[in-house]
């Protein structure tokens, strides 16, 4: 009886201990091995984005033409790595289509936009950073400039200023309804940008254009 005893507990042992070996320990030193290269993955593509960032910003600066688009190609390369390590960051690319903007690759830039809104990657950005985005896809598709681009720029738009209320969104908001010819949405979009900022000279402007 005793021998039956010990060996049914002998047997529950080897089978707990199994099950733990099988189940429970690999699974946890993955999740943490997971854990942590996800870790250096986000710090590398953080490395690569503060960096393309920094030069973006030079090139913005930059006293000559040919050191600016030098410096842009470098800031694009660097958001590149950063998309390499992860895809689904939409800021690097809103890095890489603003360095290719400065470059005058405006397609090429629109479509890095496109990812940064695409579903795969908006859900990393906060509402202010949306709006701040859908602001710079439209002024690309109007400096496109053909009427589907306007009028996907308006949709653009439309939804900029109410996640970000910012008086160029509503300036260029107006410029576009200018185009379509719709004169009272165009007056309404400029008194709301001269309401934010009633300095702006390019909202003064249009109203006074419009009103006279």
């Amino acid at each position: 009886m005793w021998y039956d005893l010990i060996l049914q507990a002998v047997l529950l042992l080897v089978t707990v201990v199994m099950f733990l070996t099988i189940y429970g320990i690999p699974q946890r030193a993955l999740s943490r091995l997971r854990l942590r290269l996800r870790s250096r993955s986000d710090l590398q593509a953080k490395r690569h984005f503060v960096l393309g960032a920094q030069l973006l910003s030079k090139a913005r600066s930059a006293p000559s033409s040919s050191s600016a688009a030098s410096l842009a190609r470098e800031a694009a390369s660097e958001a590149d790595l950063a998309i390499s390590v992860d895809p689904r960051d939409a800021a690097s690319h809103i890095l890489k289509a603003l360095a290719l903007d400065l470059q005058g690759f405006r397609t090429s830039a629109l479509d890095s936009f496109d990812t940064a809104l695409s579903p795969l990657a908006i859900k990393s950005l906060g509402e202010k950073e949306i709006g701040d985005a859908l602001y710079k896809r439209a002024e690309i598709k109007v400096a496109l400039s053909s009427r589907g681009r306007v009028d996907s720029a308006l949709d653009d738009l439309n939804r900029a200023v109410k996640l970000s209320p910012s008086p160029k969104a509503y300036s260029l908001l107006g410029h576009c309804y200018e185009k379509k010819k719709m004169k009272d949405e165009a007056l309404k979009a400029y008194e709301e940008a001269l309401r934010i900022q009633p300095a702006l000279s390019d909202a003064q402007e249009a109203l006074a254009r419009l009103r006279s």
